[in-house]
């Protein structure tokens, strides 16, 4: 079987079949409402069956809830087992019998990810018994929308993509310096003027090339509630970040009392142009945490915490806040007097503080990248250590929980070859096996530590990704890599057999393709897909572990 990610416990008969037909009925038992709706709507547009429901223990295609997978294999377990009569899919919960209902699907074959049936297709599942359950609990993809702005459509198309690779967190970065992405209605500034910039640099910050036209786009209040309502159809968690104090200038340019003025003339700040990180964030001031506390408000209303896994999380960024404006700010050295704090970095650390605080007491859980560590968090604040290892260990030993997504390993902005064609080269060279070799809980971590590492999220920044098109080829086929990672229970990485994962890849090319994933070939990109004389960053050897 070219199942991806690789299911736990399998046997197969893959020359015998049950063969699907117009009078296959599903029997759907108490509580597998969604998968039944994605089943039906799904599978039947795929194939063109009625797929008609039956009397309990009737129908062809059985989905059940079942107390023993449930304690077995956790709730978002499941088995699998196709006879000659049927298929019988029983999930430990609702999340685990949608991803038994992911499997099944892939079996069917790539026909099965259409969305009108072919002519003349069988529809056959090959005679299996199959034990699944995740490795972790957290398997994540990160989508900057805030640099490029990726249309409502084209979120909800990803989370199908996540959904079919069993992906169950969706970290949606809204905020940036170079774009705001999500309505406020008591700061309707914040997208009549942040969402857009008026023009746009094309490659690597140090490229002389200009895309010389307004770029922007913002997703309504109605927008965000039709998307996490879409996710959660699919067992996925929609994670908001509005990314504080630094990777503001949008926000400032659209209300300049945020900002240093007392340094800089805030109301000529437009939303920035350029990549890399701005020296323009917020000030210190109980204005700017008040401001940010009314965003915060909305926000929890459209991304409300509820019984499905992580939603109560938000992150807050916490990276790569500049201190220059702070070290010349008469207010911000005020400030910092009156808290008794040492320096800027100490002020850093009170501002995300509070939001740690004020997120606690309204039944919430704050997420950061691991520059919030510095200076002490909340017990119950999680951490994203993206700048390698270091941060997660640290975090982990402390007793925070842990998402993995080391830049230098799951950055799929990242190139993907070192050869001349590879379209604007950022960073090391991540191939699809240098993913698959990624893992997640660092070899140093003591077993007693081990516990925090909640699972792993891949990260797909779009500075150099200006269309779909472009976030299609730098995701995949690598996302598919990272989703085994974060499913499966692999071997050590030297271990891992990648060989066979290329040949189950085979497979799922052709899923990729009837899905319309505009991904980079294994012999080098098409030539639409290469960008010939627009800058890049790359780096030479291999990534640093640290």
């Amino acid at each position: 079987m070219d199942v991806i990610p690789r299911p736990g416990r399998t046997t197969a008969d893959e020359e015998r079949f049950f063969e699907l037909g117009p009078d296959t009925t599903v029997t759907a038992g108490e509580g597998t409402g969604r998968t039944e709706r994605w089943l039906r709507a799904t599978l039947g547009a795929a194939t063109g069956l009625p797929l008609a429901p039956a009397p309990a223990g009737d129908g062809a295609l059985r989905l059940r809830l079942d107390d023993a997978v449930a304690r077995d294999l956790g709730a978002e377990g499941y088995r699998l087992v196709v006879t000659p009569d049927g298929a019988d899919l029983a999930g430990g919960g609702p999340a685990g019998l949608f991803w038994g209902a992911q499997t099944l699907r892939q079996l069917l074959g790539p026909a099965a990810f259409r969305r009108a049936p072919l002519p003349g297709g069988r529809w056959r599942l090959p005679l299996t018994d199959i034990e699944d359950t995740p490795r972790f609990r957290w398997r994540g993809l990160m989508l900057d929308v805030a640099r490029h702005f990726m249309p409502k459509d084209g979120v909800l198309r990803y989370l199908d993509l996540m959904a079919a690779h069993k992906l169950n967190v969706l970290h949606f970065h809204l905020t940036d310096d170079q774009g705001w992405r999500v309505e406020i209605k008591r700061y309707p500034e914040l997208t009549a003027t942040g969402s857009w910039r008026s023009r746009t640099k094309y490659g690597h910050r140090a490229s002389p090339l200009w895309e010389d036209k307004p770029h922007g786009g913002h997703y309504t209040q109605d927008d965000i509630r039709e998307i996490v309502a879409y996710a959660a159809e699919r067992h996925i968690t929609v994670i908001p970040e509005v990314d504080v104090p630094g990777h503001s200038q949008a926000a400032i340019a659209a209300y300049p009392e945020l900002g240093n003025t007392d340094v800089v003339d805030t109301t000529a700040l437009t939303v920035w142009d350029d990549w890399g990180v701005s020296k323009n964030v917020l000030a210190p001031t109980d204005a700017t945490l008040r401001f940010y506390e009314g965003v915060f408000e909305e926000l929890l209303e459209l991304f409300p915490a509820d019984a499905a896994p992580f939603s109560g999380f938000f992150h807050i960024g916490g990276d790569e806040c500049p201190k220059e404006q702070w070290r010349a700010s008469a207010t911000a050295q005020a400030r910092i007097k009156e808290l008794g704090l040492a320096d800027e970095d100490e002020l850093q650390s009170w501002f995300i503080g509070h939001f740690d605080t004020w997120l606690t007491a309204r039944g919430r859980r704050l997420i950061g990248w691991d520059e919030i560590l510095e200076g002490g968090l909340a017990e119950g604040a999680a951490v994203a250590s993206w700048r390698g290892y270091a941060g997660g260990i640290a975090a982990a030993r402390a007793g925070h929980d842990v998402v993995m997504c080391p830049e230098q390993q799951v950055y799929l902005d990242h190139r993907q070859d070192a050869g001349a064609d590879e379209p604007v080269p950022i960073g090391f060279v991540r191939t699809l096996e240098d993913v698959y070799r990624f893992e997640p809980v660092p070899a140093e971590l003591e077993a007693e530590h081990t516990g925090h590492v909640l699972g792993a999220q891949a990260n797909v920044w779009t500075e150099v990704m200006e269309s779909p098109a472009r976030v299609d080829y730098q995701a995949f086929p690598r996302l598919a890599a990272f989703a085994e990672v974060a499913w499966s229970t692999l071997p050590a990485p030297g271990e891992r057999d990648f060989a066979d994962f290329e040949r189950r890849m085979a497979g799922h090319y052709r899923r990729l393709d009837a899905l319309g994933v505009g991904y980079r070939p294994p012999a080098g990109p098409h030539p639409w897909q290469r960008r010939p004389g627009v800058l890049g960053r790359p780096l030479d050897g291999p990534p640093p572990v640290r």
